[in-house]
C-alpha cells in the first residue's frame, strides 16, 4: 500500500471564487489536492463521460507512441487509479506510480496485479534521484500542477539523457470560437454533474477553468524546448480538443566531443 501523505486536505478557500483561487499556485495546489481526494471513486467514470468513452484509447496510443523497451524504467506522474502505470508495467520490468492524491493511490491499490510500486509525491519536487528514468508518463498532469515549468524541470531532471515524455491532456484550442464553445460545453455538463454527483456545481467546472490559464498544447511544446527536451511533437485527438506530447531530453555530448 502506497504511504499515507501529510494532511492539508481540509483546507478550502469558502470565500474566493474559484477562479481566483486558481490564480494562485498555493490556492491551486491545495484546491486540487483536495478536489481528487473527494472526486477519487468518481474519478474513472468522469473520465470515460467527458472523453465520450475515449480515454483508454488515448492512454493505449501514447503507450504506443512511447516505443516502450523491457529494459526501460518508466515513471508514471499523477498516475490516478493507474491505467497508464499499469499498462506499462505490462511491458517493462521497472514501473512507477506517482500520485500527491493518497485516496487515488488507495484505488491503484486495489488494481495492482503488477507489484509497481505506488508514491504519494509531489511533481513540483519528485522523491527520485537525477537520471532515473529512462521514460516518464502523464495523463492529466501538467495541466493540473501550480508550476508548470518547475513540473517540467523535475520532470527533465529524473529523466536519462534520451529518456522520453508522453503526456496526454485537454488541450486548449487557439481559434477563440472554438474555445469558447469548448469551455461553454465543460463548464455546462462539469456542473451538472457536480451538482449531481457532489452536490456542488463548482466540483467538475475546475477543468474548464484549469484549460483557461492552461498555455495549450503549442504552448507546452515550446516549453518543453525551452527546458531541455528536443523533437517535441503534438499528437493531436479527438479533433485537437485533446492532444498527447512526445518529446525527448536532449543528450549531453561526451566531455570528449564538448571539449573540441
Amino acid at each position: 500500500m502506497p504511504a499515507s501523505p501529510s494532511d492539508d486536505a481540509g483546507y478550502y478557500p469558502r470565500l474566493l471564487t474559484l477562479r481566483s483561487t486558481l490564480a494562485s499556485p498555493d490556492g491551486k495546489r491545495r484546491y486540487v489536492r483536495r478536489l481528487f481526494a473527494t472526486i477519487a471513486t468518481r474519478y474513472d467514470f468522469i473520465t470515460g463521460f467527458l472523453s465520450y468513452g475515449q480515454d483508454r484509447r488515448w492512454k493505449a496510443k501514447l503507450v504506443g507512441l512511447a516505443n516502450l523497451q523491457p529494459a526501460d524504467r518508466v515513471l508514471d506522474l499523477a498516475c490516478g487509479t493507474g491505467d497508464l502505470l499499469f499498462a506499462a508495467a505490462a511491458r517493462v520490468q521497472t514501473a512507477v506510480g506517482l500520485d500527491i492524491t493518497y485516496p487515488m493511490l488507495q484505488l491503484a491499490a486495489t488494481r495492482n496485479a503488477s507489484g509497481a510500486p505506488l508514491v504519494t509525491g509531489d511533481m513540483l519536487a519528485l522523491p527520485f534521484g537525477d537520471e532515473r528514468f529512462d521514460v516518464v508518463t502523464t495523463g492529466y498532469g501538467l495541466r493540473n500542477v501550480p508550476d508548470l515549468p518547475q513540473a517540467v524541470r523535475e520532470i527533465a531532471r529524473v529523466l536519462a539523457p534520451g529518456g522520453r515524455l508522453l503526456s496526454l491532456d485537454f488541450n486548449r484550442p487557439e481559434n477563440p470560437v472554438v474555445r469558447t464553445a469548448y469551455l461553454a460545453y465543460l463548464t455546462g455538463v462539469g456542473s451538472a454533474l457536480g451538482a449531481l454527483l457532489h452536490r456542488d456545481p463548482n466540483t467538475y467546472r475546475y477543468i474548464p477553468e484549469s484549460i483557461r490559464s492552461y498555455p495549450g498544447a503549442l504552448g507546452v511544446a515550446r516549453l518543453l524546448e525551452t527546458q531541455g527536451f528536443e523533437a517535441v511533437r503534438v499528437v493531436p485527438v479527438l479533433g485537437g480538443l485533446m492532444a498527447i506530447h512526445v518529446a525527448t531530453k536532449v543528450s549531453i555530448a561526451p566531455a570528449t566531443a564538448r571539449a573540441r
